[in-house]
């Protein structure tokens, strides 16, 4: 299995922001690549968060849920964009 996680590192030890199916005292090989040089601490900090509250989420609408809604509002961003633009 290949998988891509994000983990902090903290007091000697990698922990990992989602969990993993792993058995206890597995061997893995672990690769460490730094995030992008333009993504602050607090860029982090928030993936981290949304990732939790996503994670803790019991409701999540459809696509199809969504289309409906968005369907049901009057208008049309095309023309907001195009009237924003001056165009």
């Amino acid at each position: 299995m290949v998988r891509q996680v994000d983990a902090i590192y903290e007091n000697g030890v990698l922990r990992p922001l989602e969990p993993l199916s792993l058995a206890n005292s597995q061997r893995v090989r672990v690769t460490v690549s730094t995030p992008e040089a333009d993504r602050s601490d607090r860029d982090l900090e928030l993936l981290e968060r949304v990732k939790a509250e996503a994670a803790s989420m019991k409701d999540v609408p459809s696509l199809e849920d969504v289309q409906r809604q968005l369907a049901a509002i009057p208008g049309s961003l095309n023309n907001d964009f195009v009237a924003e633009r001056g165009e």
